[in-house]
């Protein structure tokens, strides 16, 4: 099976399987995986996954699940963030 890195940044890194480093993991992707597909799959509420990245270019929300992802791709996922 492929692989491609996720990685999870403030409090969605608690979803990272124990061991994980640098707030990243390596994770299984069947054929035509899609981004929502695997949020889904890691156990992610799509409505906590503002900013999400592959391979450093922006997923917008409407194209999530229709972009595959691929063998050696990395996936970063920012959730809302507050300030002020």
């Amino acid at each position: 099976m492929a692989r491609a890195t996720l990685k999870l940044f403030a409090l969605l890194g608690k979803h990272l399987p124990p061991g994980s480093t640098a707030n990243a993991a390596p994770v299984e992707i069947g054929e035509g995986m899609t981004v929502s597909g695997l949020i889904a799959a890691n156990g992610l509420d799509e409505a906590d996954c503002h900013l999400v990245l592959l391979n450093g270019n922006f997923v917008p929300v409407e194209a999530r699940g229709q972009t595959q992802v691929a063998e050696g791709d990395v996936v970063a996922i920012w959730p809302p963030i507050g300030g002020g």
